[in-house]
Formats: C-alpha cells, sequence, structure tokens
C-alpha cells in the first residue's frame, strides 16, 4: 500500500508527487518435522520438530527525484524441540550474527531451551541517481555474480541452496557507487565493513555487455584474503549459459588445505523446455577450495574455528569440494506450481532430493509444501562418512503473507 505525503496548506507544493512512502509487509509462518539417521552420539533424539515466524516490515520513502531511503525491520520466532531442530541442517535460516555490519542491530527479546525470538534492522539505506552515479549508503543487500545455486564472486553473506527461506539476503553495511562508463560499460564498487578491517569487504566490479554475452572482472580484498576473479553469462541458441571462476590467497595455511589459496568455480546452464506451458530446467556445477577434500574431513573442519568463521560469512557454501544441482519448475496453473531441486555430491554419491508445490491464493497469499530426501552413506558413531548422508529425512510446510 501507498501514501502520498500531502502538501502544506500554507504553500502548494510542486514535488509532491515524488515525495511518497510506501510500505510492504511480509509475514511467513513454517514448521519442519525432521527424522535424523540412528547415530546415539550425533543424534541422540532421531524426531524433531521446530515452528518459526517472520514478520517484515519494508518502508521506503521517495525524497524528491533522485533519492530514495529504504529500510527493512523483522521479528523472527523459532520454537524447536531439539537443538538439531533448531539448527535445521541448512533448512532453517541460520540465527549466527551476520557479516559486514559495524553493528549487529539485532537484539534478543526472549530465549528459552526450546525457543528463540528475536528482532533487527535488517535494511537503513539512502540511494541517489545521480545520472552516470548510484550511490547507495547503508545496510542494504549487495549481491554479485550469475550463479543461481552458489557463487563463486557472490562476497556479501550468500545462502545455502537449500535454505527454505530463501526471499532475503542479509543486509550489510556498505558504500556502494556504480558508475557507468559508457552504455554497455560500468563499475562497481562497493566496501562493506565490519567491526574491524580485517572483518570488512573491498571489492570492484568492471561490467560490460557486447551482443547476448556479458562479462564481469572483479577483484579486492575480503577480510584478510585477497581475491580475483571473472564472471560470464550468455544466451546460447535458446539456452542461457553462465561462468564464475575466483582465486582467494589467505595470509595462513588454510584449514583443511595445505596451502594458502583456493578457488572457486561455478558452470551452469537453464533451458525451458517445450513440455505443455514450459518446464524450466536450471543445472551447476560448483567447485569450492575452501572445502574438505574428503568427507572424512568434514567433521575436523567443523571443528576448527578459522573454518566455521569463513563458512558462517558465506565463504562457501558447501562442506566438500564439489557439488552438481538441478532445479526443475512447472507451473500448472497461476495457482499452482510445482519444483523439483536435487543437490548431489559426485566424491562421496550423496545427496537431497527436495520435491515442492506452491499454492497461490490471490495476490497475497500462498502456500508452500516441501520435501527433504537425503541419500548417502549415513553417519557412523559420530563420525561423518558423506555431506549428505548425516542430514535428516524432513517436511516442511509454510504460509507466506504479503500486503
Amino acid at each position: 500500500m501507498s501514501l502520498a505525503l500531502a502538501p502544506g496548506p500554507a504553500r502548494p507544493d510542486e514535488n509532491a508527487e515524488e515525495r511518497r512512502l510506501a510500505w510492504r509487509v511480509s509475514l511467513k509462518a513454517g514448521a519442519l518435522v525432521s527424522r535424523s539417521p540412528e547415530d546415539e552420539v550425533l543424534f541422540p533424539e532421531r524426531d524433531s520438530a521446530a515452528s518459526f515466524w517472520r514478520l517484515r516490515l519494508e518502508p521506503e520513502a521517495r525524497l524528491g527525484a533522485r533519492v530514495i531511503a529504504a529500510g527493512a525491520y523483522e521479528h523472527r520466532l523459532r520454537v524447536f524441540s531439539t537443538p538439531a531442530a533448531a539448527a535445521g541442517f541448512g533448512v532453517l535460516p541460520r540465527d549466527a550474527p551476520a557479516p559486514y555490519r559495524l553493528r549487529q542491530l539485532d537484539w534478543r527479546i526472549a530465549d528459552s531451551p526450546g525457543s528463540s525470538w528475536r528482532h533487527e534492522i535488517d535494511r537503513a539505506s539512502l540511494a541517489a541517481d545521480l545520472g552516470r552515479l548510484k550511490l547507495t549508503l547503508g545496510r542494504q543487500a549487495v549481491g554479485w555474480g550469475r550463479g543461481v545455486f552458489f557463487g563463486a564472486v557472490d562476497l556479501f553473506s550468500p545462502f545455502s541452496p537449500i535454505e527454505a527461506d530463501r526471499e532475503w539476503r542479509r543486509g550489510v553495511d556498505a558504500v556502494r557507487a556504480d558508475v557507468a562508463i559508457t552504455d554497455r560499460a560500468s563499475v562497481d564498487l562497493v566496501g562493506a565493513f565490519g567491526e574491524r578491517f580485517d572483518e570488512s569487504v573491498v571489492a570492484a566490479r568492471l561490467r560490460g555487455y557486447a551482443g547476448k554475452a556479458d562479462v564481469e572482472v572483479v577483484g579486492g580484498r575480503r577480510g584478510r584474503d585477497l581475491f580475483a576473479g571473472v564472471t560470464s553469462s550468455a544466451a546460447v541458441g535458446d539456452a542461457e549459459v553462465h561462468g564464475e571462476l575466483a582465486l582467494f590467497r589467505a595470509p595462513a595455511i588454510l584449514p583443511g588445505s595445505g596451502g594458502r589459496t583456493a578457488l572457486k568455480a561455478v558452470a551452469g546452464a537453464s533451458y525451458r523446455f517445450d513440455v505443455a506451458d514450459g518446464l524450466l530446467v536450471h543445472a551447476e556445477y560448483h567447485y569450492s577450495g575452501f572445502g574438505a577434500k574428503d568427507p572424512g574431513g568434514i567433521a575436523a573442519l567443523l571443528a576448527n574455528r578459522d573454518f566455521r568463521a569463513r563458512y558462517l560469512r558465506g565463504d562457501t557454501q558447501i562442506l566438500a569440494r564439489h557439488a552438481a544441482a538441478l532445479l526443475a519448475s512447472y507451473e500448472v496453473s497461476p495457482e499452482l506450481a510445482l519444483a523439483l531441486q536435487w543437490l548431489h555430491g559426485p566424491a562421496d554419491g550423496s545427496g537431497l532430493v527436495a520435491p515442492s508445490a506452491t499454492v497461490t491464493l490471490g495476490d497475497k497469499l500462498s502456500l508452500v509444501g516441501t520435501g527433504y530426501l537425503p541419500y548417502g552413506p549415513s553417519p557412523r558413531g559420530g563420525t561423518l562418512t558423506s555431506e549428505y548422508g548425516a542430514a535428516p529425512r524432513s517436511a516442511l510446510v509454510q504460509v507466506r503473507i504479503h500486503e
């Protein structure tokens, strides 16, 4: 809904139409039930359940013709039966501090052994359109790269490909300047800051377009790492192809790698098959040099403090080195959409299949049901034998309301 700010009675305001306030309200409520593999060390209680709610308010004010102020304030409540249910094994959003924030602005309202209720300011920014320069200051969402599931150059708080609540990327405290050099080339400069410079990102991205293809060259510093990368996407006939490649140079030996460099790569494509009204398929392969060389090394990596910090800030979205992903989606009708997501770890043969259905009831209400069906060697005596074999079989039901 929107509300125009009326001019004062004493002096008509010619710019009244350029100053308006808009609100977007979103409410999500869901329930997740899970059954873990049989391993008393990792899962003393195999059956678990969790419920979660998110209320998000997103105001946006246009201040004249060139400046927009945007914000987002959010409440999130979780009720869970066990710590495993609270974690959600990647299905639920991480309840960890967001990276690249000068202050979290995330406060606890009430916590108990079986619940967590918090609220936060997730966006607070001013954006100015100054012709060839677009400048944004404050807490904002920043996303780089061409990947659908994974990212090699996505530096700013990326999320897991199986995360159920993927509409909102967490905001980072940043200064961003997008400068148009020509009509088909631009430079994107971003500084996203943590409490210390070693917890910040300073990066640049040069973008250019030629015909149906685009190329990006990126580089800079993330934390204490230096990095450089390149991305591209293009139309090949009726298909779309994309790729990303990035090299990171760390100041010290990386956990589990034996070296100071880590390579990340993404290669993918999408195509709409002529089946009834169209079957859209995305496929992607991902390599992450930050991950474990084999499943037996995952537990040691997770026990390493430096690796955990990297994983939580999004240096890697997978725990092993290799992953393949597929997403097929089909719209049966305007009210019903079906999708099937598949993640596979080629190194150990484990994976996860997630079928889902979305029922849309009008413009404001939708219902989503998703199943999570892992496969692969189960853990033994507290030791992981595959990346996805330790994931629980789960079912998620979610109600989404937008105003």
